[in-house]
């Protein structure tokens, strides 16, 4: 088992604190245990949220082992130049400790505030994909698809790792699933996902893997928990409740199932549950006392793993 931890990001206006950001990273590389931080992607929403990219380059420069990710990117909603300019720029900043992450997003994102048509955005996100791949990878590119075009066009520096970074796929219904196993290189289940659910998206993956002639060892799965540790389980979950509802803008019963919230004991069997359903790195994600729960995970639950 790997493990990672969170990339800060929940701040109001000016409550972002630079010393305790740096703090947080040589604390958590400190303990041995994380291979990886991890931030997440929200553009829009109340919820008060650095944005990812941002995060993420402030969390390399100040650290120097962590492995720096974003599950995930809706990359629907970037120019997938710009995108790939940015994650090349930071993999290079970095050297090369990024990993990436990218999904759809749904289609019940607020397309029209992007400047995107939602009517494809599947077909949008796969071909964002493979262009950035190409920029990462040719050194000059002809793209001719529906929703981009370039001719003879270069992008340098490409990224520090070739052929670039890890890809790893959000998604959860099974179409979605069965792309990652085509063009991804990873799958990336999301807190919001109850362990059931994550470990039948496990074995669509699998069952893709196996038809494509991949092997698992080579497809990396993962996934974020959102995790609360409290003395009083009851209290742990009340106030796990009430992050996810601010997070998401109201209360969904199955995210609220799939988070793990209650005492050290029943976190670390939430913890092997996910485990058990095929999750090969998971990302701790506390909601509330971000720099005590990392500290907590990595002395007492880790440990009891």
């Amino acid at each position: 088992m790997r493990f990672a931890i969170s990339i800060p990001q929940f701040y109001a206006d000016g409550e972002f604190d630079p010393a305790a950001f740096r703090a947080y990273f040589a604390r958590a590389e400190s303990f041995g245990c994380y291979e990886s931080a991890w931030g997440q992607e929200m553009t829009l929403g109340a919820s008060p949220q650095l944005s990812a990219l941002e995060a993420m380059t402030y969390a390399a420069a100040v650290s120097s082992r962590l492995r720096i990710g974003c599950s995930v990117f809706v990359s629907t909603l970037h120019s997938p130049a710009h995108l790939a300019k940015s994650l090349a720029s930071l993999d290079q900043m970095s050297g090369g400790r990024l990993e990436i992450g990218v999904g759809t997003g749904g289609p019940q994102r607020p397309f029209a505030a992007f400047g995107v048509d939602g009517s494809r955005y599947a077909a949008r996100f796969a071909e964002g994909v493979r262009l950035m791949q190409a920029l990462w990878t040719q050194e000059r590119v002809t793209f001719d698809g529906e929703f981009w075009q370039l001719k003879d066009i270069a992008m340098e520096p490409k990224p520090v790792q070739k052929p670039y970074p890890r890809l790893w796929f959000g998604a959860s219904g099974e179409s979605a699933l069965r792309r990652a196993v085509r063009l991804g290189d990873g799958f990336f289940g999301a807190g919001s996902s109850t362990t059931a659910a994550f470990a039948s998206q496990v074995a669509t993956v699998r069952s893709a893997l196996a038809s494509a002639g991949r092997a698992a060892d080579s497809f990396p799965i993962a996934k974020r928990i959102y995790i609360g540790i409290d003395s009083s389980a009851a209290r742990a979950r009340e106030r796990m409740n009430a992050a996810l509802a601010a997070l998401y803008g109201r209360r969904v019963p199955a995210i609220e199932e799939a988070a793990v919230a209650g005492t050290v004991s029943d976190c670390v069997a939430g913890a092997r549950a996910v485990a058990d359903a095929g999750a090969e790195l998971i990302l701790f994600t506390p909601l509330w006392e971000v720099p005590e729960h990392a500290e907590q995970i990595a002395t007492e639950l880790i440990p009891r793993f």
